[in-house]
């Protein structure tokens, strides 16, 4: 089980609600979503941009009369952006308390350091594969993040925040993922949201013309006692959630895209084993960061 609110300091009533911006389209509706989420929960919001002027130091060393200006200029477009970034999200809630936060620090280290003591981290992803935070710093932040890691998708549709819906939480029996099936419990008792509990029965390299070869009963029986394992003790501790049970031995990210068209988080763990292996660090997270219909939540144990 996670720790007691008590000893979480995810859950201390001053942990914010933390979002990374970096200038681009792809960080409004991670603003957007943040907001929401922070004035839902009575939380104070914190945009952070970071500058990384030590690359830009590498680069324009040798010119030391061109530093000062340029580092001038970063710090002068960053809190421009900052501020840019504050006034769409009071939009949302004219009483949320927004600070802001420029850095001169690489983004990733500053998301990382930042959500050591966030309620959760937020940053954005651009459709059709391309990422927000250049890519890595998202990788590096989802992969090295403390607590618990939205990634919010710009899909092009209107609804960039979906309310209804469940919770979708993939489950693969290893430990890392008890960090996203508590997450995924909390969340929807948060939302009100039933919960769905997905399990790929197995990894295998799948052939659509000998389907028959593979033992689907005994496997989907296998999978059943895993969610069964899994989910022990969370039920009991949440009572209110309502938990729907699916196995699958489809492709994983096949089965998690299929169900974030309906759900309003789709939630995995920092590692993977099993059918969902992986699923953080290889193609299947690197897929549903792209092209998930829904905000993305990567837990990791507190």
């Amino acid at each position: 089980m996670s720790a007691s609110h008590l000893d979480n300091p995810h859950q201390l009533a001053s942990a914010a609600v933390v979002v990374g911006i970096d200038g681009s389209e792809d960080s409004d509706p991670a603003v957007q979503w943040a907001a929401e989420t922070a004035a839902r929960r009575g939380r104070r919001l914190l945009i952070v941009h970071g500058l990384d002027l030590a690359s830009t130091q590498a680069v324009f060393g040798m010119y030391d009369l061109l530093v000062p200006a340029v580092a001038q200029r970063l710090r002068e477009e960053g809190a421009a952006r900052l501020a840019c970034a504050a006034r769409s999200a009071r939009r949302v809630d004219p009483q949320l308390r927004v600070d802001t936060e420029l850095s001169p620090a690489h983004p990733a280290t500053l998301l990382i350091e930042r959500s050591a003591s966030a309620h959760l981290v937020v940053l954005g992803a651009g459709p059709g594969g391309e990422l927000a935070h250049i890519g890595s710093t998202l990788l590096a932040v989802t992969a090295h993040g403390h607590g618990d890691i939205v990634v919010v998708h710009d899909t092009g549709s209107e609804q960039r925040t979906r309310t209804d819906g469940p919770v979708v939480v993939g489950v693969d029996g290893s430990a890392e993922a008890e960090a996203a099936v508590g997450a995924a419990f909390a969340e929807a008792d948060i939302r009100g949201a039933s919960l769905v509990a997905v399990h790929v029965a197995a990894d295998f390299g799948f052939r659509s013309d000998a389907p028959e070869l593979l033992p689907v009963r005994e496997l989907e029986t296998a999978a059943q006692l895993v969610l069964a394992e899994q989910l022990a003790g969370w039920q009991e501790k949440f009572p209110e959630v309502e938990v729907i049970r699916k196995v699958s031995v489809a492709r994983p990210r096949t089965m998690l895209t299929a169900w974030s068209k309906s759900a309003q988080l789709l939630v995995v763990g920092s590692r993977g084993r099993g059918g969902f292996r992986g699923l953080l660090l290889g193609s299947v997270s690197n897929f549903l960061v792209q092209h998930a219909h829904c905000p993305v939540m990567v837990a990791h144990e507190t």
